[in-house]
């Protein structure tokens, strides 16, 4: 019998064009918004020390991105508003394209200046697509996410693990300049749904009161899981390449371990989405993520690296199921599609902004204690941290 009613649930989607070409379209746009930052862990030695800089100011290159998400985040919605959400998100894709171009010509001024476009450019796609599904395809929400989230992931390993190689034999800067093409194919994709009818993006005066963020605790836990979620995210995939190195993995498959952390978020990034949406409360899906996110980083802190693969399956897992459900809390903890872009810009913009601390705060902790126990006991804490957000968030309410 559940058989027969996935046969036709499949039936309709693949039947239904529109939904399909969308699907397409979002799979692309997903690739943009992760590998120009990935791309930086795995060469981040490289850049370095072809432009003379401190370990600091490289953890910056993948702090950058993160304050501008913070900053940007709240306004995104507004902007959509004016422009209209198609035309918001084919203009962030034009300007990551020129970030991506300026940060690889290998000039350090330009690289930040690349890296700070970069930043803006993605802040809007991170808030406006999981709404945007909420709008445009609103029985389809859980499938949408998933297949924006494991493009994401799909592209971001492939990224991560490719970087290197590229470094080695034609250049950082071509390293970091690659993911312009995923760009260039996403606008040309994107420009049939230019034409497609627009989504209402006008607040109601019913929703007003709704969307005062920061006077709710629910908000404020759903802007903490994102935060925490992001803050293990970003760092490992900035450090955990240099950590393997020193506990004896050549620079190659340091690098592939962040890839194998990323292949194993995928199917948890599919499937998290689709079953948080047809749980009453997605606490379940909490206590798992949180118990992986302990074995995973306790197998680094103890350096069994010939366990390595197994750790970057854990964190994998737990990440994909963190991302899947904090993306799938903005529409499953308001009532609106607008509520659903006002919670996701308040919360990526708070979020972003404790994420942003990591890989700077990551890199001080190293360079002062000399030493990978310290930062990787703060990965612990953050997850444990993370737990509790997150089972606040999963509570059934809405703001």
């Amino acid at each position: 019998m559940n058989e027969q009613k996935i046969n036709q649930n499949s039936k309709k989607i693949l039947s239904n064009k529109p939904l399909l070409f969308f699907m397409v379209a979002v799979f692309l746009f997903a690739t943009t918004l992760r590998t120009p930052i990935t791309v930086v862990g795995p060469i981040i030695s490289f850049i370095r020390d072809g432009l003379g800089i401190s370990n600091v100011l490289a953890g910056f290159l993948t702090t950058i991105p993160l304050v501008a998400f913070a900053i940007v985040s709240p306004f995104a919605p507004r902007i959509a508003r004016k422009w209209g959400m198609e035309w918001t998100l084919f203009y962030s894709v034009i300007l990551l394209c020129i970030g991506i171009l300026l940060r690889s010509v290998g000039e350090t001024t330009l690289l930040i200046g690349g890296t700070i476009l970069i930043g803006i450019a993605i802040a809007f796609g991170n808030v406006l697509i999981p709404s945007y599904f909420k709008w445009k395809f609103p029985l389809h929400i859980g499938l949408l996410t998933g297949v924006y989230s494991v493009s994401m992931n799909i592209s971001s390993g492939l990224a991560a693990g490719f970087s290197f190689p590229i470094a080695t034999n034609a250049g950082w800067q071509m390293a970091l300049g690659f993911s312009i093409v995923l760009g260039v194919l996403t606008l040309v994709i994107w420009i049939p749904i230019l034409r497609t009818p627009k989504v209402d993006l006008h607040m109601s005066t019913s929703q007003t009161m709704k969307t005062q963020m920061w006077k709710s605790p629910l908000a404020w836990a759903v802007a903490g899981a994102m935060g925490f979620q992001s803050f293990l995210f970003y760092c490992s995939s900035a450090w955990l390449p240099e950590i393997f190195v020193s506990q004896g993995l050549d620079a190659t498959a340091a690098g592939w371990m962040v890839s194998v952390m990323q292949f194993a978020q995928i199917p948890m990034t599919f499937v998290i989405p689709i079953i948080a949406g047809k749980l009453i409360s997605q606490r379940p899906i909490v206590i798992f993520f949180t118990i992986c996110y302990l074995i995973g980083f306790t197998g680094v802190l103890m350096e069994w690296t010939s366990l390595a693969i197994l750790w970057m399956i854990f964190l994998g897992f737990a990440g994909g199921a963190s991302f899947g459900l904090v993306l799938m809390l903005f529409s499953l903890r308001t009532e609106t599609a607008y509520d659903a872009a006002e919670l996701s810009g308040f919360a990526q913009s708070i979020g972003y902004l404790v994420a942003a601390v990591g890989p700077v705060l990551f890199g001080y902790v190293h360079d002062l204690t000399n030493s990978w126990s310290m930062p990787l006991l703060l990965f612990i804490l953050i997850s444990v941290l993370l737990f509790f957000a997150s089972f606040i968030s999963a509570k059934n309410q809405t703001i």
